[in-house]
């Protein structure tokens, strides 16, 4: 598939499809728990097909659970039955931790189960394009450090953060080709992260780092979009944008109006209905309402694209994301 192509006819259709990050509510479509999900391939790809079928998606996007790349190398991870997992304490604590850091190699941890839950995924859904969810490498390094540490070690110990970022870095890409090498369409890349930082920092300490991910990875067939819901990309607009990714996904910490009005008018944009108060916690009639507002305030842009702010909790009520997509159908209905 020519994926330029499609990211242009994304832009051109008078009848739009949405591209929500919706992955985790299929537990409920399958009676099972999230925890089983993440050790499973089959359910995961089985997961997927399930949204496929039910709901008119742009893309079908895997799960973004940014604990599988940490938890290869030897983060603690904190594991529940229904909610996403979570990265616990420090791998990384001083710059000898950093230099001793063993860069794991692909298939280490979940990362097997992942890449092959695609792989099962693009043979049930042939109908639209399939990306794979990743983290990115500052957020990576940032659940290595834990999140207060690496903003005090950017500048205290900036060495130690780019010797972890370097070997972060180069184990994502690794994980990437091998996403690349079953047949994905792309990789959303998780740099939530980078939300936090100024722009400068940004510039240092994530950007160079993601473009060496989407250099290494990215071309015609195979996407990289950039995912970060952090309340300062507002003001990082030109350092996110160094990145090259393909396309670009933000959170609803920040307007999207506002967004878009930065954003290069050729460059795919997508985001920001709230995940959590809005479509996990919200009404039918609030989630209708609210996706028609975005839809009115963003769509004179026509490089915009409705989407969640960031991942769909997995306890999100299906009948509000039924919801969902009846507002954006409502909306551009002839």
């Amino acid at each position: 598939m020519d994926m330029n192509a499609w990211l242009r006819e994304l832009m051109t259709q008078k009848q739009r499809r949405a591209l929500p990050v919706l992955s985790f509510p299929a537990i409920q479509l399958m009676g099972i728990t999230v925890k089983e999900l993440i050790y499973d391939s089959d359910a995961q790809a089985e997961g997927m097909y399930r949204i496929a079928q039910r709901c008119p998606t742009a893309a079908a996007v895997s799960m973004m659970d940014l604990s599988v790349e940490a938890e290869c190398f030897g983060a603690e991870i904190r594991i529940s039955e229904d909610e996403v997992p979570t990265v616990v304490g420090a791998v990384v604590s001083t710059p000898e931790d950093a230099q001793t850091l063993p860069a794991p190699e692909f298939g280490a941890g979940r990362t097997g189960i992942y890449v092959k839950a695609i792989e099962k995924a693009l043979a049930k859904i042939t109908d639209r394009p399939v990306f794979a969810g990743m983290i990115g490498p500052y957020s990576l390094a940032g659940r290595l450090m834990e999140m207060t540490q690496i903003m005090i070690n950017c500048y205290e110990e900036p060495e130690m953060v780019h010797t972890t970022l370097e070997k972060a870095t180069e184990f994502l890409i690794a994980y990437a080709l091998e996403y690349k090498k079953i047949g994905a369409h792309g990789i959303v890349v998780a740099e939530p992260a980078a939300g936090l930082l100024s722009p400068d920092l940004c510039e240092e300490f994530s950007s160079p780092y993601v473009k060496k991910l989407v250099d290494a990875v990215q071309d015609d067939a195979f996407l990289v979009i950039y995912h970060n819901c952090g309340s300062s990309v507002v003001r990082m607009v030109p350092q996110i944008l160094e990145t090259g990714a393909a396309a670009y996904h933000f959170g609803n910490a920040v307007s999207m109006k506002e967004m878009l009005e930065k954003m290069p008018g050729d460059v795919l944009t997508m985001g920001n209905l709230d995940p959590a108060s809005t479509l996990r916690n919200g009404t039918p009639e609030r989630v209708r309402e609210e996706t028609l507002n975005l839809l009115k305030t963003c769509s004179v842009h026509p490089n915009f694209l409705i989407s969640s702010g960031c991942d769909i909790p997995p306890a999100t009520p299906w009948e509000n994301l039924d919801a969902f997509f009846a507002a954006v159908e409502e909306f551009y209905q002839p």
